[in-house]
């Protein structure tokens, strides 16, 4: 599982490593890690790294030192390197080796000898240890190198997002490609701070043992979600496996409730219960024959296109004592049904707009902050949180924080969320915990979107998860 880390735990370990090595060990590390990427890329884009043209645009303190010493190494294997320093104290021995390695200065009031001039620039304005936003004479500096049309990889992250939250609340360098070192950081993760990041390469720089187990931040991989996935064993039947109930669907939106069923009705579990509205029933019945009516469950989806009979079909699914996956017209039912303290096995599955409304907050601020508000969700409702977007978030009342990086803008249509839902109550059904039957719901969904490529709508997302899960269940047996 991949992990990010706050910014003070990074310090931490960086400390103890320091101590432990000689000088300049660990910046040699990263340095020559953000090198050999630099350079991979310039050589697939270009065909060699010789004669290719590099900027670093460098601050004050270690962002700066690595990025010289990467430019450095660059320039030894052929590359034209010129720096640009946006603060008086650049890092000394850097710097030196840089100019050892026949490195240029660049001067900032010529912009056509460094913007008009270089086929890619590092930011190596701030690391981990900025704050959010950028002073002027960097703002102006990289609008000048987007005007000109010059791509840029960040150095550990780029300028002006916070590292710890992955919000953007100010001007910030957006980078074609990040460079970060030891773990990932939660803006390398978390949007809107990841679209800013483009491409992630995580550097290893001999912090694994050095870092807190707890991590800020986890994202489930295929490993995995294939170790998760329960496979029936011979003694398995229908029952064993686990049975999913929905409650979903209404007169107005009766196809939300046939979606819900066919994520629930994927095969991971053995054996679906709808119960809903008569038409919704028919339909169900004829698209899916092998799904029942109205019995004991171990997990409900309920929600999905509910209308007016939402309130009741939650009320009704949580009287069971059994886990619950609450979507779309049930979601707002959890202001005043989840109080702390309420004692059910609850995850809410909003997006931006469904959880604005929840939390009386603007959508707008939600998705500028969607990992701050889902934690307000769970801390208030004491209830585990799925906030879906590009990056899907998961975040419990224990503490744990997932963030899903599988999936593809194809996802954004009508239904895919009903699929979801239905997915996260089948695993659940299954025995997985409820965070965890969501976290690997929000990857099977994502990778099956993966799988189809697009176009596509809802309804050939569950052939997908199957052949998703089987192949990941295939896998685990080799």
């Amino acid at each position: 599982m991949v992990s990010a880390h706050r910014v003070a735990d990074v310090r931490a370990a960086e400390d103890v490593l320091l101590r432990r090595g000689p000088d300049g060990a660990l910046m040699a590390r990263a340095a020559t890690g953000l090198a050999v990427v630099v350079a991979d890329r310039i050589t697939r884009a270009r065909g060699r790294l010789a004669g290719a043209r590099v900027l670093l645009v460098v601050g004050a303190g270690n962002n700066g030192g690595d990025a010289l010493f990467a430019g450095a190494w660059l320039a030894r294997r052929g590359a034209a390197v010129r720096w640009l320093a946006l603060s008086e104290h650049v890092h000394t021995d850097g710097l030196a080796a840089l100019q050892a390695a026949g490195g240029r200065a660049a001067d900032p009031e010529e912009p056509t000898g460094w913007a008009g001039w270089a086929d890619v620039a590092l930011d190596a304005v701030v690391g981990i240890g900025g704050r959010p936003g950028l002073r002027s004479e960097a703002a102006v500096t990289f609008a000048t190198l987007a005007a000109h049309g010059v791509p840029v990889i960040a150095v550990d992250l780029p300028s002006g997002v916070d590292p710890d939250t992955g919000e953007t609340p100010d001007l910030h360098v957006r980078a074609e490609a990040t460079v970060t070192f030891g773990t990932h950081k939660v803006a390398t993760l978390v949007d809107p701070a990841a679209r800013a990041c483009g491409e992630v390469h995580l550097v290893d720089i001999g912090l694994d043992e050095t870092l807190p187990e707890d991590a800020e931040i986890g994202v489930w991989e295929a490993a995995d979600v294939a170790a998760a996935l329960r496979v029936p064993s011979a003694g398995d039947h229908k029952y064993t496996r686990g049975v999913v109930g929905v409650r979903a669907g209404s007169a107005q939106y009766p196809g939300a409730g046939v979606l819900c069923v066919a994520g629930a009705a994927v095969g991971l579990a053995g054996m679906v219960r709808y119960v809903g509205d008569d038409a919704v029933t028919a339909e169900v019945r004829r698209r899916f024959p092998e799904v029942v009516g109205a019995g004991r469950v171990q997990a409900w989806a309920v929600g999905s296109g509910g209308g007016d009979g939402a309130r009741a079909a939650l009320q009704a699914a949580l009287a069971d004592g059994v886990p619950v996956v609450v979507d779309a017209d049930a979601v707002i039912h959890a202001r005043d049904l989840f109080a702390p303290g309420h004692g059910h096995d609850v995850v809410l599955t909003p997006h931006a707009g469904e959880l604005a409304v929840l939390l009386d907050a603007d959508r707008a601020d939600v998705e500028a902050r969607p990992l701050h508000h889902a934690r307000a969700a769970v801390a208030r409702h004491e209830v585990t949180v799925l906030l879906k977007g590009a990056r899907t978030l998961v975040v419990t009342p224990q503490g744990r924080s997932w963030v899903n990086t599988t999936g593809n803008p194809w996802l954004g249509t009508a239904g895919s969320g009903d699929v979801l839902a239905g997915l996260v109550a089948a695993l659940a059904a299954t025995g997985l915990p409820l965070p965890d039957a969501a976290a690997m719901g929000a990857w099977l969904h994502g990778r099956a979107a993966e799988e189809l490529g697009g176009p596509f709508t809802a309804g050939d997302l569950p052939h997908a998860i199957r052949e998703v899960s089987r192949a990941l269940m295939a896998r685990v047996g080799e």
